[in-house]
């Protein structure tokens, strides 16, 4: 059977966590249809990364100079050239950055079908079947798509593959257009380490677009101080200038595993619970009982946000 192909991102020549959920969710495809997994890792120095890819069945290198950094036109240049050699079932990337610079492109161009926001997938009869977020979260559509298909799946939906078996290693020729690329890559820039690192924290009260408005993040401050928890905000909260950049939690924040994490207000869409999901315990406080981060949460609660924050506070004090 057709192989199922799995693009690796990395960092610095490490493979991120992402890849290893895609090798996963990758997995689910391939038990159904009967084809491998492979890894296809691009690269202009891909032997410093391919011992680290254990949970692929095969990994296909690509080495060249212009793979060095992330650059849209070479990853899609280099990933149509391994399709066309390795003739996959499907293509499996994430919904984030490099999942939405290359996966419409790639079905654009293979002419395959796409299917975006993929929560769990499974095959029968050679038909992917596979349940997607829609509207924030608030509803979950169910599609089936023939294969050859382009398939984006949510951070988070799938477990980190842990495999370490030795997989088989093969070279790829790069594609010619590799020299003639319309962009270039100029620098790659981090943003400044701030007072906070998320990552680190044992227990987080977050604020959504609940919490109201700029004056109530005080209080929200306050009980989060008598908790012995950092303060963290949603995306709206932050894009509004009520908390700085480096405490916002999702898919364009900080991907954090507290043992503790308190959303208050947090309606929980999608590329929210892409940061928070693996939380050891979350309690959700939001008034809308339709909120899809009580799908997430351990605990929750409807109730009125300000009234509890204060209950609370005085009951810790």
């Amino acid at each position: 059977m057709a192989p199922i192909l799995v693009p690796i991102q990395t960092r610095n020549h490490a493979v991120l966590s992402i890849s290893r959920e895609l090798l996963s969710a990758a997995r689910h495809i391939a038990s159904g249809s009967g084809g491998e997994v492979e890894a296809l890792l691009l690269s202009d120095d891909p032997s410093a990364t391919a011992a680290q890819i254990g949970s692929a069945d095969r990994v296909l290198t690509m080495a060249h100079p212009a793979l060095r950094d992330y650059n849209p036109e070479a990853q899609l240049m280099s990933i149509l050239a391994a399709v066309r050699q390795r003739s996959p079932a499907a293509v499996v990337l994430a919904y984030d950055t490099m999942g939405l610079d290359l996966a419409a492109a790639l079905s654009q161009e293979l002419g395959w079908p796409m299917v975006g926001y993929c929560s769990s997938i499974s095959m029968s009869n050679g038909h992917l079947t596979s349940e997607s977020h829609i509207y924030g979260g608030r509803l979950t559509a169910q599609s089936q798509a023939t294969l050859p298909a382009i398939i984006t799946v949510l951070p988070g939906a799938f477990e980190e593959d842990q495999g370490s078996q030795s997989a088989i290693r093969e070279e790829l020729a790069p594609p010619p257009q590799l020299n003639s690329l319309r962009i270039t890559h100029i620098e790659t820039a981090s943003p400044p380490m701030g007072d906070v690192d998320l990552t680190r924290a044992d227990k987080i009260l977050c604020v959504g677009r609940g919490i109201g408005d700029k004056d109530n993040i005080g209080a929200a401050q306050a009980l989060a101080q008598l908790l012995g928890a950092e303060l963290a905000g949603s995306r709206p909260v932050v894009d509004s200038g009520w908390l700085p950049k480096e405490r916002q939690v999702g898919k364009s924040g900080k991907k954090v595993k507290p043992k503790l994490y308190l959303a208050l207000g947090v309606s929980g869409a999608p590329e929210h619970l892409e940061g928070m999901k693996s939380s050891e315990i979350v309690i959700a406080i939001n008034n809308d009982e339709a909120a899809p981060i009580f799908g997430t949460a351990h605990y929750g609660a409807t109730c009125d946000l300000h009234s509890l924050i204060a209950t609370l506070s005085a009951r810790l004090r």
